[in-house]
């Protein structure tokens, strides 16, 4: 669980997103920081049971930096309105598939995970596996429990078909996507409770044959 002060450390920064008001509430980040970091070490305890490598992690290998990259985006404001966390076997640079926390009050706070715009080489490759192995993809994705708890798979989708593929195969609806990501939202009364790494954790396990999936045909190691 996270405390009220992170929520409302969250709540406020992104009313007050400039470097004057977050000068005067360092102390305020440093904590709501410091209590992210414990939350995802202790979710890192149970997601070890996914994945050993994450018995290896630190929290501080997960995180996000609040600190927003201003260059290249319209949107100028210099602090991220939420706290991050990627989780994958080769830590935040992996270039396969993992699982992603987001939180932020608002009722904008999610757990998800998959893989987000691959590079052309994994995304071709993705692509054939699920070709493939299309029974088996379609088994993970339309199973009830994963279903229920994911509603339904993202991403940007090419208007025709990719090369080598036609409108009737069976599986284009996926071949067809950019990115392979799913996601659960989560409610603010959730954040502060006690089961909240559990409920993350239990999001995680049912996502977990479809990050198998994804960077097998990835062919990443």
């Amino acid at each position: 669980m996270l405390s009220a002060a992170t929520i409302s450390f969250l709540e406020e920064i992104a009313l007050n997103n400039n470097k004057p008001w977050f000068d005067a509430n360092r102390d305020r980040y440093v904590a709501a920081k410091e209590d992210f970091e414990m939350m995802v070490t202790d979710l890192l305890k149970g997601l070890a049971k996914l994945e050993p490598a994450f018995a290896e992690q630190k929290a501080k290998d997960c995180i996000f930096r609040i600190f927003r990259d201003v260059r290249f985006g319209k949107d100028k404001t210099p602090y991220k309105p939420n706290f991050g966390a990627y989780f994958s076997k080769g830590g935040k640079k992996f270039p396969g598939a993992g699982y992603y926390l987001h939180v932020e009050p608002g009722g904008k706070t999610f757990a998800g995970g998959g893989l987000w715009m691959p590079e052309s080489p994994i995304l071709k490759a993705v692509r054939q596996e699920i070709d493939y192995n299309f029974d088996e993809f379609k088994s993970i994705v339309e199973d009830k429990k994963f279903k229920k708890v994911f509603s339904e798979m993202t991403g940007e989708s090419a208007k025709k078909a990719p090369t080598g593929y036609t409108e009737d195969n069976p599986a284009i609806k996926y071949i067809k996507l950019k990115s392979f990501v799913v996601s659960n939202n989560i409610t603010d009364k959730e954040i502060q409770s006690k089961t909240f790494v559990k409920t993350v954790t239990d999001t995680f396990t049912t996502m977990q044959p479809l990050i198998e999936f994804l960077n097998r045909g990835a062919e990443i190691s």
